[in-house]
This record gives structure tokens, sequence and C-alpha cells, in this order.
């Protein structure tokens, strides 16, 4: 099997077919948050309090006393709500990696030295083709937003 080499990054050192050199900092990161982890849990159960009984056990709601069943159903739309929310959340975070490379791929096709979105570039990619791909994205969300509309899932009554 051929080795690659990665240019600039120094010799890679292989294990199980895969390059590894690198990974180093993320190992130690992992070590770190899994020792500070088990360190929070253990001084949480040493120097919590031992305090047991019915009162500390009960189910506590902002200060008030349960009343009724906790196993009532609740009405649909407050899930409908939910679900619109992580979408519209999710489609903003794919928006955001277009609103950052935007600017740089206009820079970059205006401008006679190497740039950081050159690569797009070069690989046939224009601002034109990105604005258009983020139209079609928005326009998607915006048919989405006027179905769920005329289903009168906005409805409150």
């Amino acid at each position: 099997m051929p080795r690659l080499s990665v240019q600039n990054m120094g010799p890679c050192r292989y294990a199980f077919g895969l390059a590894v050199g690198g990974f180093e900092p993320v190992a130690v990161l992992l070590v770190v948050v899994s020792a500070l982890a088990a360190a929070i849990l253990i001084l949480a159960h040493r120097i919590g309090p031992r305090r047991h009984g019915a009162i500390k056990e009960d189910t506590y709601e902002s200060g008030m006393e349960p009343i009724g069943d906790t196993r009532r159903r609740f009405n649909v739309r407050f899930y409908l709500v939910a679900v619109l929310y992580l979408v519209f959340a999710v489609e903003i975070v794919f928006l955001y990696p277009w609103a950052v490379l935007f600017p740089r791929l206009t820079a970059a096709a205006n401008a006679p030295e190497p740039h950081a979105a050159r690569r797009l570039l070069e690989a046939g990619g224009t601002p034109t083709a990105l604005l258009l791909a983020a139209g079609v994205f928005l326009a998607l969300l915006l048919v989405g937003f006027v179905y769920e509309w005329r289903r009168g899932v906005f409805k409150w009554n």
C-alpha cells in the first residue's frame, strides 16, 4: 500500500493504515475532559447533601404543588411548533457558511492574487451560482412556511 504524505505537515505516522500525525492534542483534550467530568461527579457525590425523604423526592414544579396526572395528553400544536422551530433553526445554521463564504468568493473573483476561496472558483463555482443556490434554499424554506401557514399550524384557537 503506498504511503500518502501531507505537504508541509512533517512526517506522518501510520497505524492500521491511517495517518495519525496531529491527533495528539485531540487525545489530550479527551483525557482532560474525561478526567474533569469524573472529578466533578466524584466531588458531587462526596460533598453533596445526603438528606433523603418523601419531601425531598417529591415532584417539584416551579414552586407549585403538582396537580393531576403527569401523563396527560398535550395538544399536538405544541409539538408542531417545536418541530417547526427546529427546522427553521437548522436551516439558518445551513445559511451561515454561505453568509461567510459569499463575500470571500466575490472578493476572490475580483482579486488577481490568491485568496482562500480561490479553490472554489477554480472548481467552477461563481458568486452568481452561490447566490442562486441560496435563493433556491430560501425559496424552499418559504414554500414550507406557506404550507404550514395554510394548514393552520400557527392558529391557537
